[in-house]
This record gives structure tokens, C-alpha cells and sequence, in this order.
């Protein structure tokens, strides 16, 4: 974010910010309003939320999950599908759905990675691991995302009543 941006972001700035950050926007500011719902008071979200159902998920799962609708119609699904059903080796629509979903679910935590990835360029969120593990050379060794929104960036999203 720019110096004048910094000091009391607004809705504008922080798409400026993430246009300048990120090469898909409006995917990272998406995932900035749902870290922000997520979080807390002290801006910090995570490692774990609880789900619809009342389950416990990690936030990532979470993300992903809450994002996995807009993929639904994405002209990139018939393509997974016919990859799917190759890899299973099977017709039947019960296994393919649930397998379909499963790597639906895969890529949107990898493209919600990045998209978090773009929103710490931007100097937006900062991220961190907590976990059984959090010190390991191994990058998925059980840790836990925790993403803290910046104190300002959260209130400007939380000043709409709805976000754009």
C-alpha cells in the first residue's frame, strides 16, 4: 500500500493495492473479505473456524469450501471432469461427484494459497503458522495458517454493511 493509503485504507486503495499486488484482484479481494469475516476483533483468523454444520475446519478448508461455488460453473470443470473420471476409471455419477469435489476442493486451497501469497505482497495481511509443528523444514508439516488482517484494512472492511 502507498503511504497515504496506509495510514486509513479504503475500499478504493485496498483494490489499488491488490491491482498493483496480485494478477487476479478481485479472486484475492474475495478471499480478503472472507479472512475478514473470519477474524476475530484483533483482526487474526484461524487456524481453526467452525463451518456451517458447526464442524471444526482449518481456516484454508474453510476458504476453499466458501469459494468452491464459484468454480461450479467455470468453463474449466468439464475439463476436470473428463480428468476425473479418467483417473478413477469409473461412470458411475456418485463416485465422480465425490471425486470431482474432492479436487475442486484441492485446487481452491492451492489457488487460495496464492491469493493470501498476493494479499502479504500487498502488505494487506500477514500470515503465520501455528500447530503441532511449526518450525519444521517441511512446509506442510502440520502447521496451521493464521492470517492477521491489517488493523485498518479490517476496518474499512467492516464499515460496509455488505462488501462490493
Amino acid at each position: 500500500m502507498t503511504e497515504d493509503s496506509a495510514a486509513r485504507p479504503d475500499l478504493g486503495s485496498i483494490l489499488a493495492s491488490l491491482a498493483d499486488a496480485s494478477s487476479r484482484p478481485r479472486y484475492a479481494f474475495l478471499v480478503l473479505g472472507l479472512i475478514a469475516e473470519a477474524a476475530r476483533p484483533d483482526g487474526e483468523a484461524g487456524p481453526w473456524v467452525r463451518g456451517g454444520a458447526g464442524e471444526r475446519l482449518s481456516l484454508r478448508d474453510w476458504l476453499a469450501r466458501q469459494l468452491v461455488p464459484l468454480a461450479a460453473r467455470d468453463r474449466r470443470r468439464a475439463g476436470l471432469r473428463a480428468k476425473v473420471a479418467a483417473r478413477i476409471g469409473s461412470d458411475d455419477p456418485e463416485k465422480l461427484e465425490a471425486a470431482l469435489a474432492e479436487e475442486a476442493l484441492a485446487v481452491g486451497k492451492a489457488n487460495v494459497s496464492r491469493a493470501v501469497s498476493d494479499l502479504v505482497r500487498a502488505g494487506l495481511v500477514r500470515r503465520y503458522y501455528a500447530g503441532r509443528v511449526t518450525d519444521h523444514v517441511n512446509r506442510g508439516g502440520r502447521r496451521m495458517a493464521v492470517y492477521r488482517v491489517a488493523p485498518p484494512v479490517l476496518n474499512a472492511i467492516r464499515s460496509r454493511p455488505t462488501l462490493v
